[in-house]
């Protein structure tokens, strides 16, 4: 006589568990990338076929070396390039934007640091791109 078991071993897996975990984790990744916010300022980027404009810019600020900054064609310090803007753009309408020229020895920090401070004040900036050299094509984004 031969004795039967009633309790088998089954060999299936469950994969409820596994799709919970599944769930949960993408929760959690939807919910953590809406609270990334980027640290980004607004800027006006020149566009690659600028006409030349007739009317002198009001403010325009130039970042030549690390140590040599001129405003308006006027050398300033260093340190003190957020007092020299603040009186020049007190002088003119809400309107005017300064035309940023960095020069390409300039660190980066220091052209942040001139965005920052714009950013503190309301106030609209635009990055100046490099005049082509005369006979030379522009490089096209487009295939």
């Amino acid at each position: 006589m031969a004795i039967r078991s009633n309790n088998k071993i089954s060999a299936g897996f469950s994969l409820s568990s596994m799709t919970d975990l599944v769930f949960l984790l993408l929760i959690f990744f939807v919910i953590v990338s809406t609270m990334v916010s980027p640290f980004a300022l607004p800027i006006d980027l020149p566009k690659g076929k600028a006409t030349v404009s007739k009317e002198q810019p009001k403010v325009a600020l130039r970042l030549e070396a690390e140590d040599v900054v001129k405003l308006n064609g006027k050398a300033i310090p260093a340190d003190g390039i957020e007092g020299a803007l603040s009186a020049e753009m007190s002088k003119l309408a809400e309107t005017d934007v300064i035309i940023l020229h960095v020069a390409q020895e300039v660190p980066t920090g220091q052209m942040v640091t001139v965005l920052d401070i714009a950013k503190r004040h309301k106030w609209r900036i635009v990055l100046a791109s490099a005049p082509t050299p005369p006979g030379e094509q522009p490089e096209s984004s487009t295939p």
